[in-house]
């Protein structure tokens, strides 16, 4: 199955190499690395570091959406990311996306140089979002979220998890094309710890080739998740062996694209994996 996936004037064709997602947070409360970017000039030189190490799409994001996170205003997140994604669009060869809910600051990042929105509320909020993706031919990260990030994580109930989410992603993609949407700007993301347990989180992972029935590509986001923790009783900086894990089965099981903290041993995970692969083919 061929899938193509536009964003602007960036296009990529799969199945073919599994892309990496680096994550930019410029915020002061993100779980992983929140306030350790918050400087424009930190951000912009995390983010060098991230497609120097193979990156190929940096995720750009001013608001965290951990669980419990409060909002910020648009003007707030405008001023975090727009003179970070203005300096990477400029100086990186790897595409950019802003992690954004809103439309206004999905809007303003386009105009700086972002070629893709990620958005964890699929556009939930209200239409106005479509609108933005018509108008800009933006790529399209869909992510399913039940709640939002201050509810999300308060008793999530679902009566068939998998096929919830999968029917969720056909109802979206009907949605977005009556909007004047292509499919093919179109990602879909389970939402790993967005409205989920730990099962629920293991459920997702067991069955991603359920989630290629719609014929977009796939985006798996997964690194250091606090599920990871629990499990295994890891704190935060000791789960990179598990986050590479989940890659290595992500990438083995449909997904296209990895949004991920550490790019580098990422992409050398993938890499080895791609040789193994060659030779089985053969």
């Amino acid at each position: 199955m061929n899938m193509v996936w536009k964003a602007r004037d960036r296009r990529w064709e799969f199945p073919g190499r599994t892309l990496v997602m680096g994550i930019v947070n410029v915020t002061p409360d993100s779980f992983s690395d929140g306030g350790r970017y918050l400087s424009p000039a930190k951000a912009i030189e995390h983010g060098k570091a991230l497609a120097a190490a193979g990156a190929d799409v940096l995720d750009i994001g001013g608001e965290s959406t951990r669980p419990g996170a409060e909002p910020v205003s648009e003007e707030e997140e405008k001023g975090r990311i727009l003179p970070v994604i203005e300096r990477l669009a400029k100086e990186v060869p790897a595409a950019i996306s802003v992690d954004t809910m809103k439309a206004g600051v999905a809007r303003a990042a386009i105009h700086a140089g972002a070629v893709v929105v990620n958005d964890v509320a699929a556009a939930q909020q209200g239409p106005s979002m479509w609108d933005v993706l018509k108008e800009t031919e933006a790529g399209y990260v869909c992510m399913h979220m039940r709640g939002d990030p201050r509810t999300m994580q308060q008793h999530p109930v679902y009566s068939d998890i998998v096929r919830d989410i999968s029917a969720f992603f056909g109802e979206r993609l009907a949605s977005l094309v009556r909007h004047g949407i292509s499919a093919e700007a179109v990602v879909f993301d389970p939402g790993i710890g967005f409205g989920k347990t730990d099962d629920h989180n293991l459920q997702l992972l067991a069955n991603m080739p359920a989630f290629t029935n719609w014929q977009r590509p796939l985006l798996l986001g997964v690194s250091r998740k606090s599920f990871m923790g629990r499990l295994l009783g890891l704190k935060e900086a000791d789960r990179m062996p598990t986050s590479l894990a989940c890659a290595v089965w992500g990438a083995l099981n449909g997904a296209n694209i990895l949004r991920v903290h550490d790019a580098a041993e990422t992409a050398q995970a993938l890499h080895l994996l791609r040789l193994i692969q060659a030779r089985t083919a053969n």
